[in-house]
């Protein structure tokens, strides 16, 4: 049987897999986020989630019993992935680009071993409610918006702003969690482990 490891630091993920009862260790799946030139967003999840279980297997070289879980979520508006705000003006500049429309949330998740890389996109769709100024003002100031992308945590504080959400919940949070029990299950790794 596989160890599987998780290539992110992002502590959502592990609460994500931690609630569906598997047992991982993590390790750095550092890679450079920058879209390529006329990169398509689903073109863009993908090629990240590849990457940063790729670069997460590369860190375990000496082992050959394990497999890594990379994943990527990219918010998009009108065909254009809104990453994390670069500053204050980026972060309430999207959440009124939001305000009142629906988007799209894609995240891919890839598992690799030393024999194959497998990858899943999952695609969600989220309306927002209108915000107004003040209400962007106020969760900007909240700290929560400064490190998502689409500059908002669906989770957090912006749940007030969701008034629906079509597709994988979890995939919005950031891991499609019945899409990667299935890619899970390719590579023999199995849910809620004693």
């Amino acid at each position: 049987m596989f160890q599987l490891y998780l290539a992110s630091s992002s502590p959502r993920r592990r609460e994500l897999l931690q609630q569906i009862g598997l047992s991982f260790n993590r390790v750095p799946g550092n890679v450079d986020e920058t879209p390529l030139a006329e990169e398509a967003p689903v073109a863009y999840v993908e090629r990240l989630a590849r990457e940063k279980a790729l670069a997460g297997l590369t860190m375990l070289a000496q082992r050959a019993d394990v497999c890594v879980l990379g994943a990527d979520t990219a918010v998009v508006l009108d065909g254009h992935i809104l990453g994390k705000p670069k500053d204050r003006a980026d972060g309430l500049a999207m959440l009124q680009a939001l305000s009142g429309r629906e988007h799209e949330v894609l995240t891919a998740v890839a598992v690799a071993n030393r024999d194959r890389c497998e990858v899943r996109v999952v695609s969600s769709r989220v309306t927002f409610r209108p915000i107004s100024a003040a209400e962007a003002e106020a969760y900007w100031n909240t700290g929560e918006p400064q490190d998502k992308a689409g500059g908002y945590a669906i989770q957090g504080l912006a749940a007030i702003f969701v008034s629906r959400v079509e597709g994988s919940y979890s995939g919005v949070v950031g891991l499609p969690l019945c899409e990667t029990a299935e890619l899970l299950a390719d590579f023999s790794i199995s849910c809620w482990q004693s």
